[in-house]
């Protein structure tokens, strides 16, 4: 990631200064098991001190690799998983205001085992995480007590829970959807 700083100059006409970081985009993966559990790794992150209760995810640093690609190495590489199914449950850009990182969280259901990547190793944080396995109302309740603030496993718990109750949509998007940049279309404001 690199570390911005911008003159703007605004609809006013005056110019102001902004500073962000540019970062690589991302997945997120909510993992439904054949039990509606929800696969979640505990996982430390220095920025905040503590170990929190994670989806799946990474970066989209991959040469030419799409979003859809992205997360199915994810899953493999983090818990050694692959899914039959894969939609894609929401976009966001978690951070806006102080980073240029989009991500976008899919569903993956119909898991079953694979061997980890060729070549690659669990390090740092990843070494010493754990995975566990999460009924969807315990993600639920675990989100509006305060105690799941990571914000890929809450935005995508949400979208699920939504999804499952028909709100808005009860269509999910392919997960093969091209790489736009989300919010790259209609806002769906009335101006």
């Amino acid at each position: 990631m690199d570390f911005v700083v911008d003159r703007v100059n605004t609809p006013t006409g005056a110019t102001m200064t902004r500073n962000y970081l540019e970062h690589p985009d991302s997945v997120g993966i909510i993992a439904v098991d054949e039990h509606d559990r929800i696969a979640v790794e505990r996982q430390y992150r220095h920025p905040v001190r503590r170990r929190l209760v994670e989806a799946p995810a990474g970066l989209c640093d991959q040469p030419g690799e799409s979003s859809y690609a992205a997360a199915q190495r994810e899953l493999a590489e983090e818990l050694g998983l692959a899914a039959d199914h894969w939609s894609i449950l929401v976009d966001v850009f978690a951070t806006p205001g102080c980073s240029s990182q989009a991500t976008r969280i899919f569903l993956a259901e119909g898991l079953h085992p694979v061997d980890r990547p060729v070549g690659f190793t669990l390090a740092d944080e990843e070494a010493d995480m754990s995975v566990a396995w999460m009924d969807l109302e315990v993600a639920l309740q675990g989100i509006f007590s305060g105690c799941l603030m990571n914000p890929t496993l809450v935005t995508g718990v949400l979208a699920l829970a939504a999804h499952r109750l028909g709100a808005a949509v009860s269509d999910l998007r392919p997960a093969d959807q091209g790489a736009e940049v989300p919010g790259s279309g209609a806002d769906g404001l009335s101006h």
